[in-house]
């Protein structure tokens, strides 16, 4: 068992969820601290109520389970944040600066800072999107995420901080409910399909952009953070890929077990964003330096899925 303690913030989010169980069984149940604003609902862990824009509070945290390694998953996501730009902003960067400035004082050993394809903008190429593609987001979540790689990059190069970083494109669960974002009609049309319900779409039928399933999105997670500091080359953020599809692809593919299954596409402001973003992922430089490569694509996603969600609903 390694000898960390991990304090993971954000951890009823849809990441945190899924991604506690995980370091639970690589670092020991007493060793992984959950936050978050409150107690999630039939959440098996140690928990301690955290407002990570309170430093004082992080930090006192920190410093009484005497952190080594901190995952800050905490962050307000695209469309939510399209709703209140400046809450948004104010919030995913002082609760980064937070986390940063803490983990600076309290010698904490590894950071983790997720960023997202949300950080690309019209400028990069829509296909095959290369790690170092010009950075020109649309949506305060994107701008959000390009601040924060770029002060992660600071903390690294001033202060020798061990922060590590991946480029998240769409992240698709059965774990928990969407939480606000422009990829989130991939989570929901499972959900509506295994319950028997039309499916509103509100991206166009042939939006296409890049998704992961979440068990892949956690193993690389790890597979980073657990990567010799060596061989990270990359302190902004690492591209990440999984697969690529559109909202109709996901819907055949659905209806190979629902064959009665109907999607509505009503395009709204998402569309717009939706369109600002990458199409397809070149993540090489990720299977370079730590031997990144993805298990799941559409038709083994769409199994387990639907396994897990009927699970639920019977």
């Amino acid at each position: 068992m390694k000898q960390e303690t991990i304090l993971v913030i954000g951890a009823n989010g849809q990441i945190g969820t899924a991604l506690l169980p995980h370091l639970q069984r690589l670092y020991g149940w007493e060793n992984v601290i959950a936050s978050d604003l409150r107690a999630g609902e039939n959440q098996q862990a140690i928990f301690e109520r955290l407002d990570a824009t309170d430093a004082t509070m992080l930090a006192s945290v920190v410093q009484r389970y005497r952190v080594t390694q901190i995952y800050h998953l905490a962050a307000i996501l695209s469309a939510k944040g399209e709703a209140d730009p400046l809450w948004a902003w104010n919030l995913n960067m002082q609760t980064l600066l937070n986390v940063l400035e803490v983990a600076r004082l309290h010698q904490v050993k590894k950071v983790f800072v997720p960023s997202s394809i949300a950080a690309f903008g019209t400028q990069a190429p829509k296909y095959e999107t290369p790690q170092s593609a010009l950075l020109d987001p649309s949506t305060v979540y994107g701008i959000s995420k390009v601040a924060a790689e770029n002060w992660s990059v600071y903390y690294h190069k001033r202060y020798g901080l061990d922060v590590r970083s991946l480029r998240y494109p769409g992240v698709i669960s059965y774990q928990s409910m969407p939480g606000g974002g422009t990829t989130d009609y991939a989570v929901a049309i499972y959900h509506e399909a295994v319950q028997g319900n039309r499916f509103e779409c509100f991206l166009a039928a042939d939006t296409l952009l890049p998704m992961i399933y979440m068990d892949d999105a956690l193993r690389a997670t790890l597979e980073l953070m657990e990567a010799p500091e060596a061989a990270i080359t990359v302190r902004t953020s690492y591209n990440l890929a999984g697969m690529s599809f559109t909202p109709a692809q996901v819907a055949a593919s659905i209806q190979t077990y629902f064959p009665d299954f109907q999607v509505d596409y009503k395009p709204d402001f998402r569309q717009a964003i939706a369109d600002s973003w990458p199409k397809t992922i070149d993540d090489s430089v990720a299977r370079r330096d730590w031997g990144w490569k993805p298990r799941f694509d559409l038709p083994k996603m769409t199994k387990e899925m639907i396994t897990h969600l009927t699970e639920k609903v019977i």
